[in-house]
């Protein structure tokens, strides 16, 4: 295997889920550099079905957060990226929510690239129709997918709650014919 093929592999492998950021402004340049990453996902027939919402001021942040139990997490966090499926742009329902998850991937992989740390919160799509009156959503186009977290780590708290990672074998979710 080729050098380069193996700290892609290695990269890819490293990228942790960080809930601990340190209070420090991220330049929109970067953001911008990581939803750049999620924009090349693939989407069924390109439709590219996605609809982003960047929250950094502190009075919509708090509002997010009081629709999570992972508020604290939303706070802390310098840029939080509110995503939603947009129903007008899909063709196919599974397709295009496998075309999100893809996109939010990608944004976690460019999270990574940069340094910075960053999570998926899933756990509020439990209060999705509150999101999406905090953005004046129609729930009937947008449908919530998540939101991603993103701050610069703050290593001490996260290297003290860090926990084993730990990964299912490959022989549990594989067969082979």
């Amino acid at each position: 295997m080729e050098k380069k093929s193996e700290e892609f592999l290695n990269f890819i492998k490293s990228r942790e889920s960080t809930r601990n950021f340190a209070f420090q402004k991220i330049d929109q340049n970067f953001i911008k550099e990581i939803l750049e990453c999620g924009r090349w996902a693939p989407s069924g027939l390109n439709n590219q079905p996605w609809k982003v919402c960047i929250v950094t001021h502190p009075t919509v942040k708090r509002m997010l957060s009081e629709c999570t139990k992972y508020g604290g997490i939303i706070n802390n966090a310098f840029t939080n990226l509110v995503i939603f499926l947009d129903n007008e742009k899909g063709y196919n329902r599974v397709k295009d929510i496998e075309a999100c998850g893809a996109f939010m991937q990608n944004i976690l992989l460019g999270a990574h690239a940069m340094n910075l740390g960053a999570v998926w919160l899933g756990e509020i799509l439990n209060q999705k129709e509150e999101v999406n009156k905090i953005f004046k959503m129609n729930t009937e186009e947008f449908e919530l997918m998540g939101v991603i977290a993103i701050g610069v780590i703050d290593e001490e708290k996260e290297q003290k709650d860090k926990k084993e990672r730990t990964r299912r074998p490959i022989d549990d979710f594989v067969d082979w014919f």
